[in-house]
């Protein structure tokens, strides 16, 4: 009996410790679940950290470390003509870095002679005093700047002597920091459009300063640094480059204009001239160009317009005044009146609203008298006689214009003027088109006294600027589209690809097609019979209109006399605008002046340009 209850205990304390091993178990195996779970969990929330906040956490233990951090600088992006002319780019340049520090070392002192006598050769503007001199005085510097912005050949004749077998032993504690310097083929092609930059990419005038944002980049940076096992780690972010931008400006149009105003300048000379080429097509500007002008590599001499004597005259503020004067664009900055290249914008006034059919006649008797004994006299003073609308534009006769401006009504005549682009901006993409709303005159204004309607209607007594008054005769003779005139087509990336084309804007309609044909008849009329016919061109059919402004105060001699121009006059592919602002002459009444220029840059763009030409009939025909 004895043995059997022992028995029965044995089992009853198997049983027990059986249970408390299953129990055990489950609680490993609970617990194991669990850190599997948390496991996963870990791994997971690190893999979220890693693909949200990555980069923040690297700065963060990058910030920690011993490291050191260099820029990698932008290269800026170019800017291009229309076939291709690099007109500015960014080269690369090198400062030369010393590192005293490590010249200095024990290991490296027997190098400091051969260090400086392979710099002093390479590098002719690096003496042997100054790198001693920093050794000496900054004995742990390892940023020295030596020599700043030398070209990529004298740095790469200094790293094969540092790379040569037989001489890399004698170089330590020297390199090179990459930058990049502004550089301009032409410095004085098309300068006023293009502009200059100051230090740290700067754009300060033109398209430099216009699409400064577009042609800067952003820096890259490398981080290097000793990890906890003494070896270098580097984490290099590469830089992005900037845009480039590619203008309508073709430089061989560019460069016909500069030397046939330098020509002109040379011989009879002015206070400016100014040349604005533009497809009426389009609104795109190929070429415009001011004398004088100036270097784009040497902005701030001003011996380029004023002499020796007189610079060395001005003070400080005069100096400012003069450089900001000397780098504006004339085309797109300077306010003027246009004179009687503004007569075709009042007959087209006619022709749309109705006052003009065509057929109307006008008798010039050299003056019209209005109200307080003031009277404004026509450019022949004893009269033209019986005008139609295309001799009043031959002829350029003040008194038929006037004429005219009665039956076109105050109300209708400020509405044009404003429709035609007068007194607003234009848009241009270039830096420093003034407003011009207070230099027009209100429709009140033309409706308290007559005679400034009068004035108005052959270009007086308000202002404009080149690129509005060739912006708005653009619409007269392509069909009634203002276009918004501009400079660049297209924007690419550094690789090449096109990332933006600028297509061409039409801010509005001004004339019909009927007017717009009109209009050209009598522009051709005005080169063929009229006063334009020095601007003539054989072989091609020119059109036009002469311009000759008396500046204020009147009866002072002086004048901006000027012509604009189409070819071919029929469907114009061309437009072209020349202004010359008190030429040095005794008598400066004549658009012949500046006709003269037209022509002869016309002789050479024409052709260039494969303008179609006139089609001459054989004889017997």
């Amino acid at each position: 009996m004895m043995r059997r209850g022992s028995d029965k205990g044995k089992d009853n304390n198997s049983k027990k410790q059986k249970r408390i091993l299953k129990r055990m178990q489950r609680s490993l195996i609970l617990v194991f679940g669990g850190i599997c779970v948390l496991f996963i969990a870990l791994i997971g929330r690190l893999m979220y950290i890693e693909n949200t906040s990555g980069e923040r956490y690297k700065k963060i233990v990058l910030s920690q470390q011993q490291y050191n951090s260099s820029v990698i600088p932008y290269k800026r992006g170019d800017i291009i003509d229309a076939k291709g002319t690099v007109l500015a780019t960014s080269v690369d340049v090198y400062n030369v870095i010393l590192d005293c520090r490590v010249l200095n070392a024990d290991t490296n002192k027997e190098k400091i002679d051969t260090t400086i006598k392979h710099l002093t050769t390479c590098f002719p503007e690096i003496t042997e005093e100054q790198v001693r001199n920093e050794l000496s005085n900054k004995p742990k510097s390892q940023y020295i700047i030596l020599l700043k912005k030398t070209s990529y050949e004298s740095m790469r004749k200094f790293s094969d002597i540092m790379e040569a077998k037989e001489t890399r032993k004698e170089i330590a504690g020297v390199w090179f920091e990459k930058e990049y310097q502004r550089q301009y083929p032409y410095p004085t092609l098309a300068s006023g459009i293009i502009g200059f930059t100051a230090s740290g990419n700067e754009g300060v005038t033109g398209l430099e300063y216009q699409y400064s944002d577009t042609l800067n980049g952003i820096n890259g940076r490398s981080f290097g640094y000793q990890n906890e096992e003494n070896a270098l780690e580097a984490t290099v972010v590469e830089p992005e480059n900037g845009k480039h931008i590619i203008l309508a400006i073709d430089t061989n149009i560019q460069t016909v204009v500069q030397k046939e105003i330098i020509k002109w300048n040379k011989k009879v000379g002015s206070k400016n001239t100014a040349v604005l080429i533009m497809d009426p097509r389009n609104g795109e500007i190929l070429a415009m160009s001011t004398y004088p002008t100036y270097d784009v590599t040497d902005p701030r001499n001003l011996e380029v317009a004023f002499s020796k004597k007189k610079v060395a005259a001005m003070d400080e503020d005069e100096k400012m005044d003069a450089l900001n004067g000397l780098w504006q664009s004339f085309p797109v900055s300077h306010t003027y009146e246009p004179g009687s290249t503004f007569k075709p914008f009042t007959v087209a006034m006619g022709l749309e609203t109705g006052a003009l059919g065509g057929k109307e006649t006008f008798v010039c008797d050299g003056r019209e008298t209005f109200p307080g004994n003031v009277t404004v006299r026509c450019v022949n003073r004893s009269g033209h006689g019986v005008e139609t609308i295309a001799d009043a534009l031959a002829d350029s006769c003040n008194d038929a214009l006037m004429q005219m401006s009665y039956r076109i009504g105050e109300d209708n005549f400020a509405f044009y003027q404003h429709l035609f682009g007068f007194g607003q901006k234009t848009g241009i993409d270039l830096p420093g088109e003034p407003r011009t709303d207070t230099l027009v005159f209100t429709k009140q204004q033309l409706k308290e006294r007559k005679v400034n309607m009068a004035t108005n209607s052959f270009g007086q007594n308000f202002n404009t600027t080149m690129v509005q008054l060739a912006a708005g005769f653009a619409s007269l003779v392509n069909g009634g589209d203002l276009y918004q005139p501009r400079v660049v087509k297209k924007i690419e990336d550094s690789a090449g690809n096109v990332i933006r084309n600028i297509d061409p804007v039409v801010l509005k309609k001004t004339v019909s097609e009927e007017t717009s044909a009109k209009i050209r008849s009598y522009l051709r009329n005005v080169v063929e019979n009229g006063t334009g016919s020095i601007a003539a061109v054989e072989g091609y059919s020119v059109g036009g209109k002469t311009g000759t402004a008396q500046k204020l105060p009147r009866g002072n001699g002086k004048y901006l006399v000027s012509f604009i121009g189409i070819a071919p006059a029929e469907n114009p592919e061309l437009l072209i605008y020349t202004t010359i602002d008190e030429p040095k002459v005794a008598d400066q009444a004549h658009s012949s002046y500046a006709q003269e220029i037209t022509s002869n840059i016309l002789k050479q763009v024409l052709p260039y340009r494969n303008v179609e030409r006139i089609k001459t009939k054989k004889k017997g025909e």
